[in-house]
C-alpha cells in the first residue's frame, strides 16, 4: 500500500479519524532479536535463549521484546503516512502503549494508524497524536498499540 501523501496541516487535520494502512509485513528474526538484546542490555532468556524458551516458555520458542515491537513504529510511519510541508517532526512521547499480545520470533508483523489529533501550539509548532496498532501475522490480538505523540514544525 502507498503511503498517505499529504500537502501541510490542513489535509492533515483532514485524516483525524481515518485510519492508514496496512503496512508491509516485517519478519521478526531470532537475529533482530538479539541485536536488540544486545542494544538494549536486555537479555531476559525468553527473548535469548532459544533452548530453555523451547523447553519453559509458553511460547515453545523466544518472543521479540516489546520494546523492539514499539521501535518498529519508526519503520512504519513513512509507509504510512508522508507530510511534505514539515519542516521538522520531533518524537515527543507515547501517551498509552500496551502489548496485548506476544511476537514470536519468526513472527511478521504490521501496522495500521489513526490520527487521533492534531492542535497548534503555536510559531508553526503542532501537536500531533497517531494512534499505532501492529498486528502479527495470524494473530489474533495485537501485539502492539500505542498512541504516539508527535511536535510537527510545519512550513
Amino acid at each position: 500500500m502507498q503511503p498517505v501523501q499529504v500537502e501541510g496541516v490542513e489535509q492533515l487535520k483532514e485524516l483525524v479519524g481515518r485510519e492508514l494502512g496496512p503496512t508491509e509485513w516485517v519478519e521478526i528474526t531470532q537475529e533482530d532479536v538479539d541485536k536488540f538484546a544486545d542494544v538494549s542490555r536486555d537479555d531476559q532468556w525468553i527473548h535469548v535463549d532459544r533452548e530453555r524458551a523451547a523447553a519453559e516458555s509458553p511460547y515453545g520458542t523466544t518472543v521479540a521484546h516489546g520494546n523492539l515491537t514499539l521501535s518498529l513504529l519508526d519503520h512504519f510511519r513513512p509507509q504510512l503516512i508522508q507530510n511534505r510541508g514539515v519542516k521538522m517532526g520531533i518524537n515527543y512521547g507515547f501517551n498509552k502503549v500496551r502489548f496485548p499480545a506476544a511476537v514470536p520470533t519468526g513472527t511478521r508483523v504490521r501496522a495500521r494508524a489513526e490520527l487521533l489529533s492534531v492542535e497548534e501550539l503555536g510559531d508553526g509548532w503542532w501537536h500531533v497524536v497517531t494512534k499505532f496498532t501492529v498486528e502479527g501475522e495470524g494473530q489474533d490480538k495485537p501485539v502492539c498499540v500505542a498512541e504516539a505523540v508527535g511536535r510537527a514544525l510545519i512550513d
